[in-house]
């Protein structure tokens, strides 16, 4: 299996779903399975530095969004500009990057805090952002899984009825993944 981990833990969140178990055991269990579960993306009312780096995806190698410690930033594409769908067991298994006063540095997008269900979440051209628990610095495990897809300097401005909090001016077009 690809991701034995994640497809556990998944199986967990299904199950809370359904009734089978608690939300609160399938919460508990996707976050004990991985080492990189413990370690916050951010933490509220701090600074986050959103940063370019190199990595292989689908056997390329592209240029992605990480955090300042290299790891992969994601989007998740049914989200909308102002609005996380990520709870749960999902959102155990893919953090959302928050910060109070993000930075960027070496990107020419967008970089905004919006207030959602996890406080002040950092997007990019009205992408919100998240880790994956599964990645280390670097290493890009979870393209394309879930409906996640590796943020890119070049990603498409999403469209939004609101303006987000915290605007960082920039932005070009472009992306990867789902778009």
């Amino acid at each position: 299996m690809r991701h034995p981990k994640i497809i556990i833990a998944s199986l967990g969140v299904a199950l809370a779903a359904a009734g089978g178990i608690s939300a609160a055991v399938a919460t508990s269990s996707a976050a004990s399975t991985s080492p990189a579960a413990t370690a916050p993306s951010a933490v509220p009312g701090t600074a986050a530095t959103v940063r370019t780096a190199h990595a292989l995806i689908a056997g390329k190698t592209e240029a992605i969004l990480t955090t300042a410690s290299g790891l992969p930033l994601y989007y998740y594409s049914p989200d909308t500009a102002t609005n996380s769908l990520v709870s749960g067991g999902l959102a155990a298994l893919w953090p959302p990057l928050t910060a109070a006063a993000p930075t960027a540095t070496g990107l020419t997008g967008q970089l905004t805090v919006v207030n959602d269900a996890h406080g002040g979440q950092v997007a990019y051209n009205g992408h919100l952002l998240y880790t994956f628990t599964s990645d280390r610095p670097g290493q890009v495990t979870g393209q394309g899984f879930q409906n996640f897809f590796v943020a890119t300097p070049g990603i498409a401005p999403k469209a939004t009825s609101s303006t987000p909090t915290g605007t960082v001016p920039g932005g070009p077009s472009g992306g990867y993944g789902g778009y």
